[in-house]
């Protein structure tokens, strides 16, 4: 019952996010009016798959959206994985659910996604020997920092808004 329920209310979600994504990605945005770059860091430290992969796949649509496109074909978007985050990155997936196993699978066809679009991928050092992730476990796609505090704060003097994701 709880597992069903718990499914249920994640396929909501990502529906709800999906309608709403669809009605904003179609409209003007004043704010973005008089702006010819757009330079974005996303700091990810949910540990939660399906939070995580619902965000990483809105990071790629905003990164696709017409709205944004309209501004430059190449948005400068860095995604940098901290704290409980990096669990979630490695391919061993032992301690996981059969659920969120699924979703990480789903999960790493996006972060594919956005390596393939050009989107920098990072992984903490530091957050990564705290939690024991391997870090010959994570893919090749993203690349380590040995502190992703270090690398927010580059983005950030370098223009990058930054948008978390707890």
């Amino acid at each position: 019952m709880k597992t069903s329920l718990k499914t249920s209310t994640a396929v909501f979600v990502v529906f709800c996010m999906t309608a709403f994504a669809a009605i904003g990605f179609a409209q003007e945005y004043k704010a973005l009016e008089g702006v010819n770059t757009v330079k974005t860091i996303y700091d990810v430290r949910t540990s939660n798959p399906m939070s995580a992969m619902e965000h990483l796949t809105l990071v790629l649509e905003t990164y696709n959206a017409p709205a944004i496109q309209k501004v430059t074909d190449k948005p400068e978007f860095a995604v940098v994985f901290m704290g409980p985050s990096v669990t979630l990155l490695s391919n061993d997936r032992t301690g996981f659910t059969e659920e969120d196993r699924q979703t990480l699978k789903k999960m790493d066809k996006v972060i594919s996604d956005l390596a393939e679009a050009g989107v920098r991928l990072e992984i903490c050092e530091v957050a990564a020997n705290y939690f024991k992730v391997d870090l010959n476990q994570i893919s090749p796609k993203i690349e380590r920092v040995g502190n992703g505090w270090i690398s927010s704060l580059g983005y950030q003097l370098k223009g990058y808004a930054l948008i978390p994701i707890y």
